[in-house]
């Protein structure tokens, strides 16, 4: 029984480092709930990325969660600030990405920040993003911060609330083509 109950833990956790060795494909949406802003007292600072990995243009791929974006309506008070999907690949299961959207001016973005995660079956993610205003010349004025730690069950969509901000998150594994994928069972009246 004691042989039993061991090889049950070596299973579990070789089956959670295999998911964490796996291609993941991750889904970020990141908007504004209500026409209001925060009063920042402080900008982004010019080291906002940390050393994190920067999502490359061959990582990118298409995205899904579109039936939730068009939700998202300028008429209900939402501002769609940022939706990107990529490939990420992590022998370890930890990852820093650097997350950008918008034309880049001295060094800023419109948004810009980090996303940390963990993978395993449910993966720690914490989100410390900047949404910038700047000057007429380009240069940063005040920035409103949204930093959150939270757990993402994968394949599911989760939300994030952070007061006037807000994020939807998907991590999904990529499975090889012969295996048929389970992602797209997701109904649109599922988030209404």
């Amino acid at each position: 029984m004691r042989y039993l109950a061991r090889l049950i833990c070596l299973l579990i956790l070789s089956s959670a480092q295999a998911f964490a060795s796996e291609t993941q494909q991750v889904e970020l949406v990141v908007f504004r709930q209500g026409s209001e802003r925060l009063q920042a007292s402080h900008i982004a600072p010019d080291n906002w990325a940390n050393g994190a990995t920067p999502i490359t243009s061959e990582m990118l791929r298409s995205t899904h969660l579109n039936h939730l974006v068009d939700k998202l309506e300028a008429a209900e008070g939402y501002q769609v600030l940022l939706h990107k999907a990529w490939l990420q690949n992590s022998q370890d299961g930890v990852m820093q990405v650097a997350i950008t959207a918008g034309q880049k001016h001295f060094g800023h973005y419109p948004v810009e920040g980090t996303l940390d995660f963990t993978l395993d079956r449910t993966s720690a993610v914490q989100l410390d993003l900047w949404v910038n205003q700047f000057n007429p010349d380009h240069t940063l004025h005040s920035s409103e911060r949204f930093k959150q730690k939270t757990m993402v069950t994968n394949d599911q969509v989760t939300f994030i609330d952070y007061g006037t901000l807000g994020a939807l998150i998907r991590i999904q594994a990529q499975h090889s083509q012969s295996q048929p994928s389970q992602s797209n069972n997701l109904n649109p009246e599922d988030f209404e």
